[in-house]
């Protein structure tokens, strides 16, 4: 008798078990499907926890990120120079050249090399102030003392600088000193210098000079009516 009882009861309690976990499945399920509708029309559910990219989660020591571009280093200032018309230049310029000289009179003849140096200053875009000094020598013309000739001139310079060919004029006057000694007298005098040339501009730096003057100078209480060429590079600074 007692082993149909305790199998009725076993029955029951199983049944009592299974109502019971139906019951409180139901109220859950009722709650998400609440907890959806609350929030599935706002921002909250859009949010990504593990997005990495976010500021909050970015290490301190991390590189730029793929979307923002790094940061180009700043260029240098640029060296001061002299700006003018389409391009910078500068305003000092020293020209080294070989020098020609045909100096004629009617004690002393002779055709004499040597070198040609000039510094001009530049104050605008196309007028300097410039320097001229003149180193030659020559053959001896009917003893063994060689003709040497010494020209130093001041004066200004006229030329434009807008393109690779730079044409230019200027006027100097100066003195000139002349050896040897001769019975004639005075080895110095007044000289004056007027002609024009053009540079080729290789770089920003350096050109290349031709140039062509008419030299006036007073030797031997007559006047002289030089020729001279020269031809060297010019530096820009």
């Amino acid at each position: 008798m007692r082993k149909p009882v305790l199998g009725m009861a076993i029955v029951l309690a199983s049944a009592c078990a299974v109502c019971a976990q139906q019951g409180s499945s139901n109220p859950a399920a009722n709650r998400d499907s609440e907890n959806v509708a609350i929030f599935e029309n706002t921002s909250a559910t859009q949010v990504n926890l593990f997005d990495s990219s976010r500021e909050p989660f970015r290490l301190a020591n991390a590189g730029p990120s793929a979307a923002e571009p790094a940061a180009t280093p700043a260029a240098p200032a640029a060296m001061p120079k002299f700006v003018f018309g389409e391009r910078d230049d500068y305003r000092w310029q020293l020209g080294l050249g070989v020098e020609f000289l045909r100096f004629r009179s009617s004690i002393l003849d002779a055709s004499i090399v040597g070198v040609n140096t000039t510094v001009s200053y530049y104050t605008n875009t196309w007028f300097a102030l410039e320097g001229n000094i003149i180193t030659a020598f020559g053959p001896p013309p009917n003893d063994n003392n060689h003709v040497k000739y010494f020209e130093g001139a001041g004066g200004i310079r006229l030329g434009g600088r807008r393109a690779r060919f730079e044409p230019w004029v200027h006027a100097l006057v100066g003195g000139a000193h002349l050896q040897p000694q001769t019975a004639a007298g005075n080895r110095s005098a007044l000289s004056a210098t007027g002609g024009g040339g053009v540079d080729y501009r290789v770089n920003s730096r350096l050109s290349l000079r031709a140039e062509v003057d008419y030299v006036y100078t007073r030797f031997f209480s007559e006047t002289q009516n030089n020729f001279q060429a020269s031809t060297g590079v010019v530096f820009h600074f």
